[in-house]
């Protein structure tokens, strides 16, 4: 079992930035993709990023939505089990509950990321962008 735990929401203005951060446990695969979802209520839950993880090291792709090209960032930070979402030029249209999710059959080496990929989900943190 993966657990998943977000941190890092909070209020900003629009064009601040915002840094999340979601510390996993170990995931024991060795093809695998970590990411973020976003939901706002009454709407769907939203793919933000992905980051996929090969079998071999050098391998690593990145995935994200159109809304966010440009101004988030995904990474990882493999000797702390954490992923990030750097998150700049907000818009009040980025406010919502962020989730962190693991897809532990790499399927967003596809180029895509849906709700239905994952496997395990975070308990989400808020992100409220004021304009």
């Amino acid at each position: 079992q993966v657990q998943l735990v977000e941190s890092g929401g909070d209020s900003a203005q629009a064009g601040g930035s915002l840094r999340l951060s979601c510390a996993a446990s170990r995931v024991p695969y060795d093809d695998y993709c970590l990411g973020w979802f976003r939901q706002v209520p009454g709407k769907e839950r939203e793919g933000v990023a992905a980051i996929y993880h090969g079998d071999r090291v050098t391998y690593v792709k990145e995935w994200y939505a159109d809304s966010v090209k440009g101004r988030f960032t995904i990474s990882q930070d493999n000797d702390k089990n954490t992923l990030y979402l750097q998150m700049n030029s907000l818009k009040p249209e980025d406010t919502a509950m962020y989730y962190c999710a693991a897809d532990l059959r790499a399927r967003c080496r596809g180029g895509s990321w849906i709700g239905t990929y994952a496997d395990y989900w975070g308990q989400g943190t808020q992100v409220t962008v004021s304009s």
